[in-house]
């Protein structure tokens, strides 16, 4: 059986939101009569006008995704999440914008991934076929014929195609969580 929260404890974390909403209001109601007392010209007040609307997106934004986030417990019963899943979506919009930019911003990471891991696994190939210099030639280490063998630069050249087989193959991985 699932064991929902006493009736205190949710009377106390609308309280807890209740008096942070209040002290909001205050620090808010403070910078107007701040600003009210102030002369400020034009480039100022931007400058101050888009300082607060990146504050109030950014806290906005991350608060409403870490909420849900959070939500992910293991230690939670099913009832238990599906309460606070609901708690939250009354409490929070999340509308389609925002979930379109959180999954934009995540395939724009794995794309720039991919195409670091591609571009590092050209530059190793470029480096074992192109001819090596002559200081790097003078390490071989392995010898296939008396004029040809492994050299350094091979092996640094395999290390980095390595990598970048690596950065490809983990990109598209699914995680579990």
């Amino acid at each position: 059986m699932s064991r929902k929260k006493p009736i205190q404890e949710q009377i106390f974390d609308i309280k807890q939101l209740s008096e942070s909403q209040l002290k909001v209001e205050e620090k808010l109601n403070e910078l107007i009569e701040l600003l009210g007392n102030t002369e400020l010209d034009s480039e100022n007040i931007k400058q101050i006008r888009q300082k607060f609307n990146e504050a109030a997106d950014k806290a906005g934004t991350a608060s409403s995704l870490a909420a849900f986030q959070e939500l992910d417990a293991d230690s939670l019963s099913r009832d238990q999440m599906l309460d606070n899943l609901s708690i939250l979506l009354a409490n929070n919009t999340i509308d389609s914008k925002q979930s379109k930019l959180h999954l934009r911003n995540i395939t724009i990471r794995k794309v720039l991934l991919f195409l670091i891991g591609l571009v590092m696994v050209v530059l190793g190939m470029g480096m074992i076929i192109m001819p090596a210099p002559p200081y790097f030639e003078m390490f071989t280490i392995f010898y296939f014929t008396t004029d040809d063998g492994v050299t350094l630069m091979d092996l640094i050249a395999l290390l980095v195609v390595l990598c970048g087989v690596y950065l490809m193959v983990t990109t598209f991985k699914r995680n579990k969580k």
